[in-house]
């Protein structure tokens, strides 16, 4: 003897509990992902400016060494302010490009939250199809 089958409004409950469970999961995976990804990235921006801070130096550095090779050429004037222009054109070329590379960014996404939840949306659409079949 079969066991009674549910009724047609039992299922309905049944995929609508899961699916809000479904979604909160999935929110909740997204979030955590996202929550890691900051961390890292925080991590990632406070070395990375460590690191642009002793580089600064160092070009400081060098470029005091410069102007004071070019010393011995020029007059100590022209030196620094032909190593200053230098700079001032370089500085232009990097925000130029700097921007463009900001502008082609893109936002950052929970990736694998949003290829889970497709697969799921997939799955369900799978069983409702199924399901009309039967």
């Amino acid at each position: 003897m079969r066991a009674e089958e549910p009724s047609i409004a039992e299922l309905v409950s049944r995929l609508s509990d899961d699916v809000k469970t479904l979604v909160r999961d999935e929110l909740a995976l997204a979030r955590i992902e996202l929550v890691e990804k900051g961390k890292r990235a925080g991590l990632g921006a406070g070395l990375f400016g460590g690191a642009g801070m002793f580089a600064g130096y160092g070009v400081g550095v060098l470029i005091v060494t410069l102007i004071l090779a070019l010393d011995l050429v020029w007059p100590a004037w022209l030196a620094a302010l032909v190593v200053g222009v230098l700079l001032l054109a370089v500085a232009g070329v990097l925000a130029v490009v700097g921007k463009k590379e900001i502008s082609q960014a893109t936002p950052p996404m929970p990736t694998e939250a949003v290829d889970n939840a497709k697969a799921d949306l997939q799955t369900v659409k799978a069983a409702v199809d199924e399901g009309r079949r039967s």
